[in-house]
């Protein structure tokens, strides 16, 4: 459960984030974010310093998720159905505030990189280390490609859903099937823990959006 402080955090970021979507940025300013939430300025420079410290934030929700999922998936025997619940696991962390941040990265390309410059390591390398999860240490360069294709999926979708009438739901099917088609020869296709609402076991909840696996 979160405590009242990482509530507040959390909703100044929500807030934030549909503001730097909607105008900008740059246009956006901490005075706008605060007005927004009908706090002081003071109140919000309490738990954030400045746009950038709000933009880390939101990306450090996500790599701390990355990183649990693939401590998870390193600890499991190698199997395709592993490769499978990896992959959809890696999928479904689009789920909640995923997507809002995929689609402000893609048009905030400059300040993501400037936020995020720290050592924390980049999703390139997550990406790289769950490529060699699911496909194996030893795959060809074709399937290596293939699952890195597929891991991308979403972040493709994204882009190719600007200004159509597609939602999160719609983004998320269609990034699904475009990665069962990479990798259906490989493996089953990937296992979204949706259906029963569970992530891979050893996934906290928030980690993919869905509620606590019984």
């Amino acid at each position: 459960m979160r405590r009242k402080g990482e509530d507040t955090r959390a909703q100044i970021g929500d807030v934030a984030l549909a503001l730097f979507t909607e105008h900008g940025y740059d246009a956006t300013s901490m005075r706008e974010i605060a007005e927004q939430l009908g706090i002081t300025k003071a109140a919000l420079y309490y738990h954030f310093t400045s746009k950038e410290a709000i933009i880390l934030s939101l990306f450090e929700e996500h790599l701390n998720a990355l990183d649990e999922l693939l401590a998870w998936a390193a600890a499991q025997p190698p199997s395709p159905q592993l490769s499978s619940k990896l992959l959809g696991g890696w999928l479904a962390l689009a789920v909640g505030r995923g997507l809002p941040v995929m689609r402000f990265a893609a048009v905030n390309q400059t300040a993501v990189r400037a936020a995020l410059h720290t050592d924390r390591g980049t999703i390139q390398q997550r990406m790289e280390k769950a490529t060699r999860i699911i496909a194996g240490p030893d795959a060809p360069l074709q399937e290596r490609l293939r699952v890195r294709m597929a891991l991308l999926s979403v972040h493709i979708t994204v882009m190719a859903s600007h200004e159509t009438e597609a939602d999160d739901a719609d983004i998320l099917a269609a990034a699904t099937h475009a990665a069962a088609l990479l990798t259906g020869d490989l493996f089953p296709a990937p296992q979204l823990p949706l259906a029963d609402h569970c992530g891979p076991a050893g996934t906290r909840p928030e980690a993919t959006g869905c509620r606590p696996c019984p």
